[in-house]
């Protein structure tokens, strides 16, 4: 059975701008090495990551707000509707067998604190989180030093430069 790697990012970037373009590759990369995705469904990096997912004959997954006037992408293999945003984020930590954070806003900070809270407080068991942009390499370097302060479990979350390198380790870390 494939694994499926939730992917959380920004709802803006368009087709045509560079953070699609890199969602969407990393879509067909995770498809090539057989994995599917869960997104919240919806545009931008979510429809992006979703798009090279199925071009690629793999699934996509969109967790969605029963609320929200926005329609959901094309590109989604399967659609869930859920009730309120936390019931959202359960059902995105609850598919994912690993999580890959993009670049967001505070949307996707709330989603990266949620899967490292829960599982910092053995709520959720750990798993592979990997973030790319230099973003969030310093939002979790400063995070790590507050952790290994309060010591707790740091280094759950791994940081990388190229989407080919989140990839490989998590090809290294499921199979």
């Amino acid at each position: 059975m494939k694994k499926t790697i939730t992917v959380f990012g920004s709802s803006l970037p368009v087709e045509g701008d560079e953070e699609y373009a890199l969602a969407y590759k990393l879509g067909s990369l995770l498809a090539k090495n057989n994995f599917n995705v869960c997104t919240g469904g919806y545009n931008g990096i979510m429809e992006a990551v979703s798009k090279g997912v199925v071009e690629n004959n793999g699934k996509a997954l969109g967790i969605t707000l029963k609320y929200v006037t926005s329609s959901a992408n094309k590109y989604l293999s399967d659609q869930l509707k859920c009730k309120t945003l936390f019931e959202r984020i359960s059902k995105l930590m609850e598919f994912g067998d690993a999580y890959i954070i993009l670049q967001g806003g505070t949307g996707t900070l709330l989603e990266l604190a949620s899967v490292w809270e829960f599982m910092n407080k053995n709520l959720l068991k750990i798993k592979p989180i990997a973030c790319y942009s230099y973003m969030w390499k310093e939002i979790g370097r400063m995070i790590d030093k507050q952790i290994e302060k309060e010591k707790r479990v740091s280094g759950l979350v791994k940081y990388f430069d190229e989407i080919e390198g989140i990839v490989d380790y998590l090809n290294e870390e499921l199979k």
